[in-house]
């Protein structure tokens, strides 16, 4: 180590043993409470003694939470395509004067409350999913674009003339030099918009949409505090998984430049 250290090479980062990591504990957590919400009915009824129906059964909660992820993954994968677009768009010689534009229009996407995006999309384009989508995708793509820029431009300008001596094209440069050096700023808008959209997608269920939010907003105007908390405690455990599985993802990223 003594040697490695006079070298100049790091020492590799000592490795975390798997039951210290929080990452699979919240994960079986978030399992357990899916696949076994029913098992907990005994648990809710001694908690909520004067509900007569302790525990949500409109739906399964594995079914909630499929719908759930997958309009959320949806969503954000829309969010992801027109942010990373716009966000390379404004920071290109031809695009840079429509970047205060683009900014106010994403500033507004996420200033307006999703459920007054939903309020409007839901008479004209139906009740369920649809809406909903629109909703997230559009208050999701703030960070997005956010981090984009701001991954973009922190590259640094020897680099640019670096890639440009080596007589590579715009969009070479771009794709090789640019994306890469970028990709742990713009790993953070992501991570952002993501865990937001997580909670916000439980809205969604006030146009039809299934959610994790359906037993919230059930239990909200049925004064069925039970449901809330179950539902609550489903999204609020999908969020801390993801938000771990997104900062495992950028240490990794880290790592990988290092030795790269």
């Amino acid at each position: 180590m003594a040697a490695m250290a006079e070298a100049g090479i790091a020492a590799p980062a000592r490795l975390r043993p798997w039951w210290r990591d929080p990452l699979p504990w919240a994960a079986a957590a978030l399992a357990a409470l899916v696949l076994g919400m029913a098992r907990l009915e005994p648990l809710f009824a001694a908690l909520f003694p004067a509900l007569d129906r302790p525990l949500y059964a409109q739906s399964t909660f594995l079914a909630l939470f499929v719908s759930h992820v997958v309009l959320v993954a949806l969503s954000s994968a829309v969010s992801l395509a027109v942010g990373l677009a716009a966000g390379i768009f404004v920071t290109r010689p031809a695009g840079r004067e429509f970047r205060p534009l683009v900014d106010t229009l994403v500033a507004i996407g996420q200033t307006v409350p999703p459920v007054a995006v939903l309020a409007i999309a839901a008479p004209l384009i139906g009740f369920g999913a649809a809406p909903a989508l629109i909703a997230l995708a559009l208050y999701g793509l703030l960070p997005i674009v956010r981090g984009t820029v701001a991954g973009l431009e922190s590259v640094p300008a020897e680099v640019l003339d670096a890639a440009s001596g080596l007589g590579l094209s715009a969009w070479q440069r771009l794709w090789h030099a640019e994306l890469p050096l970028a990709l742990p700023v713009l790993l953070a808008g992501v991570r952002t918009s993501v865990i937001v959209n997580i909670g916000t997608a439980t809205v969604a269920s006030t146009v039809g949409a299934s959610t994790l939010g359906s037993p919230i907003i059930v239990g909200l105007s049925g004064y069925n505090t039970a449901y809330v908390i179950q539902g609550a405690l489903v999204v609020g455990l999908l969020a801390i998984v993801t938000d771990l599985a997104f900062e495992r993802a950028g240490r990794r990223l880290g790592r990988w430049r290092q030795v790269g």
